[in-house]
């Protein structure tokens, strides 16, 4: 493995754990010329999936698209790497379990934001905003009602 930090191949592994569900094995790995550590990731190579984009491109799907959209959403707001790259592992496994060579990129949209209505609502409506294509105030508030409906909700369920 070629260190990020230095470019050299000179590299030990001190601990291996399976993680993301035992789909993925994080391996911490320790430079012997620079002497930095840096993590990878190894998970089993799947069938190449195709995202059909709106304009009826299509491109392979990536997940790290779907990490870096959601780390934007999340700036700074209380959400950990490790929250991020679940939320991914999480539409990935369902993207893997129901589709099978295709899926519209509006699906992949929806997926996130469900789950990242349920991690941080600011995030949400963040992510909401570019992916919905938001092209005014009344768009936000549109957005912003049943997410107020269902803490009015809980409010008063909880007393």
């Amino acid at each position: 493995m070629i260190c990020p930090h230095c470019t050299s191949d000179n590299d030990r592994v001190l601990d291996s754990r399976g993680c993301e569900d035992g789909r993925a094995i994080r391996r911490r790995r320790y430079c012997n010329h620079c002497k930095k550590r840096f993590t990878t990731y190894e998970r089993v190579e799947q069938y190449a999936m195709q995202v059909v984009k709106k304009d009826g491109a299509r491109e392979p799907f990536a997940r790290e698209k779907i990490e870096h959209g959601v780390e934007r959403a999340c700036w700074k707001r209380a959400i950990s790497g490790d929250q991020i790259r679940e939320l991914a592992a999480q539409v990935e496994a369902d993207i893997q379990s129901d589709y099978e060579s295709e899926i519209p990129s509006t699906v992949i949209g929806r997926m996130v934001m469900q789950r990242l209505a349920d991690l941080d609502q600011v995030a949400y409506v963040r992510f909401a905003s570019v992916y919905r294509e938001f092209k005014d105030v009344e768009d936000f508030v549109a957005e912003l009602a049943p997410l107020r409906s269902q803490s009015d909700t809980a409010a008063v369920s909880d007393d």
